[in-house]
C-alpha cells in the first residue's frame, strides 16, 4: 500500500536546519556561503550570531537554526529562503569547511533526496493543474459553442422572417440590429449606428477586426445595388482615419459592373458581402470572423472586392 504523503514543509525545515548546523564549522562562513546566497534577511540572523544562553555561552549553529527559519517564515517575502537553503545544500561540495564531514555529506544527501521528491510532486501537481485548466477551457468552449448555436438559430429565424416582410424600411432597421447581434455573438467588437461631423453623417455601424476599423453600409432592397450606392460609403471611409476600410452589405447582391468598378478604384478600401454570406454564417456553415478575414485578404492581396462564401468554403477544404 502507498504510504502517507510527506510533509514537505516540515521536511524542508529539517533539512535546512541540518544544513545550517553541519555544512560550515564557522558561523561567519555559514552566513557568507549559505544564508546570504539563500536570501535570508540580515536582520533575521545578525543578532543571533552573538546570542548567548543562560549560562553565558554563545548559541550553537544548531540552536540558532530554528530561530533563523522562524524569522524567515514570519517575514513576508522571505519564506522562499528555506527552499533556497535546501537547494544550496543539495549542490554543496565544500566539505572541508565542515566540522564533521560525514554529517555534512549526510545533510547533502538528504537535501538531494528531498529536492527529488519535491520536483516529482510539483510536476505531478502541475500536471493536475494543467488537466484542470484544459477541462475548464473545454467546458467554456462547449458553453460558448452551445450559446453560439442557440443564438444563431434565433437570428436565422429572424433573418428568414425578414425575407417575408413587405416593409423595406422596417426590414432595414431589423437588418442593422441583426448584424449587431451577429457580430456580438462572434465576439467581434461593434459600434452601433451613430452620427458624426455635427450630425451631418449617418453611419449604419462599424466593427473592429485585427486592429483595423470597418464602416458598414447595409442595404436590403429589391433592386440590385449599383456603384452609385457605394459612393456614400467611399466618402465615409475617405473622411475617416487611415486604418479604416468599408464593408458594403447588400442582401440582394449588386449589378455585374460593381466589382469591376471597385477594382478600378486605387484605394481598394471596400469589400462586399451578400445575403447568402450572412445566411451561411447564421446556419453555422461558416465562421463570421474567418469569412471576414478571408474577404479582406482577397481584397488586399488580389484586389478582388468580393469572395463568395461558396468559394471560401471550398478553399477551406483544400
Amino acid at each position: 500500500t502507498r504510504g502517507a504523503m510527506p510533509d514537505l514543509g516540515t521536511d524542508e525545515r529539517k533539512v535546512a536546519m541540518e544544513a545550517i548546523a553541519t555544512l560550515c564549522h564557522i558561523k561567519r562562513v555559514m552566513v557568507d556561503l549559505l544564508l546570504k546566497p539563500a536570501g535570508v534577511p540580515e536582520d533575521v540572523y545578525r543578532s543571533l550570531m552573538y546570542r548567548r544562553d543562560e549560562a553565558g555561552r554563545l548559541l550553537s549553529k544548531r540552536q540558532i537554526a530554528p530561530l533563523i527559519l522562524d524569522g524567515c517564515e514570519s517575514r513576508p517575502g522571505a519564506q522562499y529562503a528555506i527552499r533556497r537553503i535546501v537547494e544550496i545544500a543539495a549542490t554543496w561540495s565544500n566539505f572541508h569547511l565542515a566540522d564533521n564531514e560525514y554529517a555534512a555529506r549526510a545533510t547533502v544527501q538528504k537535501a538531494r533526496e528531498l529536492l527529488g521528491i519535491i520536483e516529482t510532486m510539483e510536476a505531478r501537481e502541475e500536471r493536475v493543474r494543467e488537466i484542470a485548466r484544459q477541462q475548464e477551457v473545454a467546458r467554456l468552449s462547449r458553453e460558448r459553442e452551445d450559446m453560439l448555436t442557440k443564438e444563431s438559430e434565433l437570428l436565422l429565424m429572424m433573418f428568414e422572417e425578414m425575407w417575408r416582410s413587405s416593409d423595406p424600411q422596417r426590414r432595414g432597421y431589423l437588418l442593422q440590429d441583426l448584424m449587431n447581434r451577429l457580430f456580438d455573438i462572434h465576439e467581434v467588437p461593434v459600434v452601433r449606428a451613430y452620427t458624426r461631423n455635427e450630425g451631418a453623417e449617418q453611419i449604419d455601424g462599424a466593427f473592429k477586426l485585427e486592429g483595423w476599423h470597418y464602416i458598414v453600409e447595409c442595404r436590403w432592397r429589391e433592386k440590385l445595388a449599383d456603384i452609385r450606392q457605394l459612393d456614400g460609403l467611399f466618402g465615409q471611409v475617405d473622411r475617416s482615419g487611415k486604418q479604416t476600410m468599408g464593408l458594403f452589405l447588400s442582401i440582394n447582391g449588386w449589378s455585374d459592373h460593381v466589382p469591376g468598378l471597385l477594382k478600378q478604384n486605387s484605394s481598394k478600401c471596400i469589400f462586399l458581402m451578400e445575403g447568402y454570406d450572412i445566411r451561411c454564417v447564421l446556419a453555422r456553415d461558416a465562421d463570421l470572423r474567418d469569412l471576414l478575414l478571408a474577404k479582406i485578404a482577397r481584397l488586399n492581396l488580389e484586389g478582388e472586392p468580393f469572395l463568395g462564401v461558396r468559394e471560401f468554403l471550398n478553399e477551406s477544404k483544400e
